[in-house]
């Protein structure tokens, strides 16, 4: 199957204990190129997800995002702050003795001060997180390669459209070059008949001439080895996975086929169908970058 390097994928889940949330998204990229963010605790994961995700990716920019949230109130500690009470309560005290007030602090009132009581988040046990962070993160990425999938199927359908094009360009190119061979020779006889005005024209050094010209403008191996190309680009498309380097590379060989056959060119004819051959090669390497 053919993929796009773009996608996306998301899935939320939970266990009554643990939520997690996780998001992997992509552009295109020459390489695979994977970054992760997620809370500080789960870092222990990362080198866990990126093996993951090199199971569902070969190319692109991969982003994923994860979210995290415990549920029970064992991941919560209450911690008591001494220190902090103690100084409240000993500034407390100046206050009373100095303004003559009656100093009427309960433990009620003082452990409502600022960092007197904090909840923390406990220590999470790798163990118990990581099948539901496991799961959760394989069905993100498998709604991820559902996404690229589609996009992939549409782009193989317009290449296999544009390589078709051009292979009917080709087509026309092969058989419009008898035709520009005969025009040269004729116009070639009637250059000399016009200089050599009654004198009997020489056929073999015309015939000469026009060998010459032919060899100069000649684009048989250009067309075959441009055809060959082409082919090559859509049994690449048949056959799927990751294409994207292999296309592309072939893509840069057709266009500098096309090149040639334009350098070569002296028929205007011909020079139009290269021109349009160039165009939707450009095209197709445009959408070849798509493809991972």
């Amino acid at each position: 199957m053919i993929k796009s390097m773009t996608g996306f994928g998301r899935c939320e889940y939970t266990d009554g204990i643990h939520k997690f949330t996780v998001e992997v998204k992509a552009v295109n990229h020459r390489y695979l190129d994977i970054g992760i963010r997620m809370p500080k605790k789960l870092h222990c994961f990362e080198g866990a997800i990126r093996s993951l995700l090199k199971e569902y990716a070969d190319r692109g920019k991969v982003d994923v995002f994860i979210s995290y949230e415990g549920l029970s109130e064992a991941d919560l500690g209450l911690k008591y702050n001494e220190d902090a009470a103690a100084w409240y309560l000993a500034h407390l005290n100046r206050m009373a003795e100095t303004f003559g007030l009656e100093n009427d602090v309960r433990v009620s009132a003082l452990s409502r001060y600022p960092e007197v009581f904090t909840l923390e988040e406990q220590g999470i046990d790798e163990e118990a997180i990581w099948p539901g962070l496991e799961k959760t993160f394989r069905e993100a990425a498998e709604q991820f390669v559902e996404s690229r999938g589609k996009e992939g199927e549409q782009l193989k359908r317009d290449l296999q459209d544009k390589l078709t094009g051009m292979l009917a360009y080709v087509d026309e190119i092969e058989e419009r070059y008898p035709a520009v061979l005969e025009a040269y020779r004729q116009r070639l006889e009637a250059k000399v008949s016009e200089l050599l005005s009654d004198r009997q024209i020489d056929e073999g050094r015309i015939a000469a001439e026009v060998m010459i010209f032919a060899d100069k403008c000649c684009v048989d191996e250009e067309t075959v080895r441009l055809r060959s190309h082409i082919k090559s680009a859509l049994e690449a498309l048949e056959t799927g996975d990751s294409v994207g380097r292999k296309l592309d590379f072939i893509a840069q060989e057709m266009n500098r086929e096309a090149n040639t056959i334009l350098s070569k060119s002296n028929d205007l004819s011909i020079s139009d169908i290269g021109i349009h051959l160039k165009t939707d090669i450009e095209k197709v390497r445009e959408q070849i970058q798509n493809i991972e």
